[in-house]
């Protein structure tokens, strides 16, 4: 196969797409070629249509072809609670449970001082604008549980600390249905210190 061919060209494209390798990459690219008619040119309409309408909300940070977007505009949202997360995976993650029924805010990832992610990378000015015009009630992290997810909720506290604004965490710790002998350490451990 030529290296530099459009097949070549779109293999190289996808593979460099979230959960998809070169090999992954070669059968993807192989199927929408060989079913052009019905998913190469249905998925390059799709791609123009999100390209072309697709925005960031201004107010938090999400995407949608709305803007603001649904969930700011929601009528029935409480806009005094705002629940703060990475990406916005975590934010359909959440909305998947059907539970929250307050607002959101991006932050388009977490610090990572190994792929040079720093605060002014992160939706940070945003929130702290957004704070400052509208003080909500309260502001709950649901970042990563990580080293990187832990550092970024220590300076979002700290930016928020002249605004005198409850701010709470998820819990972390044993999952439902979790058995010890299965469990890592590091969760084990949090979910001693967070008992209630």
């Amino acid at each position: 196969m030529k290296d530099d061919g459009p097949l070549a060209h779109l293999i190289r494209r996808l593979a460099v797409l979230p959960g998809l390798g070169p090999r992954s990459a070669r059968r993807a690219a192989l199927t929408l070629i060989t079913k052009k008619d019905e998913m190469l040119l249905p998925l390059i309409n799709a791609m123009e249509e999100a390209a072309a309408q697709i925005k960031t909300c201004p107010v938090c940070g999400a995407l949608d072809d709305t803007s603001p977007c649904r969930v700011c505009s929601d009528p029935a949202r409480d806009k005094s609670l705002i629940c703060i997360v990475a990406t916005l995976t975590d934010l359909w993650a959440i909305e998947r449970t059907g539970g929250f029924r307050g607002t959101y805010h991006v932050l388009g990832g977490v610090l990572s001082a190994l792929d040079g992610i720093g605060p002014d990378h992160l939706n940070l000015s945003t929130l702290q604008t957004r704070v400052k015009d509208t003080p909500p009630r309260e502001i709950i992290l649901a970042l990563p549980a990580t080293v990187d997810g832990q550092a970024t909720a220590h300076v979002v506290m700290d930016m928020l600390t002249d605004y005198n604004i409850p701010v709470s965490r998820l819990a972390h710790g044993m999952p439902i249905g979790g058995e010890l002998d299965y469990l890592d350490d590091g969760t084990i451990l949090t979910a001693f210190q967070a008992r209630g």
